[in-house]
């Protein structure tokens, strides 16, 4: 499994649906796809929520930011996260 975080912006129409049971839904999608929603965050700033994932690789991730847009209303990017041992093991072997 990898780690993506997935950043949001809220549309108009994104901003009326915010609620606990559409959380829910979203959490239900990304099980659905074969992953694992660590945490949410709503944020200040230039994005508006971050999730965590676990995801067993890009073609998932794919389904789980498009299916979370239809969902949702909210627009996704994403990157994927390397615990920071793991990075500094893989530069060192460069």
């Amino acid at each position: 499994m990898a780690t993506y975080f997935m950043f949001g912006t809220y549309g108009k129409d994104s901003l009326r649906g915010i609620s606990a049971a559409r959380t829910r839904k979203a959490e239900a999608l990304i099980k659905k796809v074969g992953g694992k929603l660590t945490s949410a965050y709503g944020l200040l700033g230039e994005k508006d929520l971050v999730l965590i994932v676990d995801l067993p690789g890009a073609e998932e991730l794919t389904k789980a930011s498009i299916g979370l847009a239809r969902l949702t209303g909210i627009s996704f990017t994403s990157a994927q996260a390397i615990p920071v041992d793991r990075f500094d093991k893989l530069i060192s072997e460069i």
